[in-house]
């Protein structure tokens, strides 16, 4: 498995987005992500599930989880220490859909 770094520098730049925020089947928030560092991986990542699948669905949950790598099995490990990634273990497991709100 290549780590996590490394797949990230295949991503597109996401420099131009400010912020993702998300939002449950019923539009209740369910989470923000902002360009600030700590969080730029997690904006790429984001930003291309965004693309790729229109929405974060369960099956762009699981390739999200996929692409985070190693940090997949540490979110695991440590619920709470990864939020953006125990939102896709979330999305899995529930197979409901987040939508997202990409400010530029």
């Amino acid at each position: 498995m290549k780590p996590f770094s490394e797949i990230l520098s295949t991503l597109a730049s996401a420099d131009h987005i400010q912020s993702i925020a998300l939002y449950t089947p019923d539009q209740q928030p369910a989470g923000l992500i902002e360009n600030k560092p700590g969080s730029q991986g997690s904006l790429k990542v984001y930003q291309h599930l965004l693309k790729k699948h229109g929405a974060i669905t369960p099956a762009a949950a699981q390739e999200g989880l996929e692409l985070y790598a190693e940090h997949t099995a540490d979110a695991k490990a440590f619920p709470g220490k990864h939020p953006n990634i125990d939102r896709l273990l979330d999305v899995v497991s529930s197979q409901h859909t987040l939508t997202a709100k990409v400010t530029e």
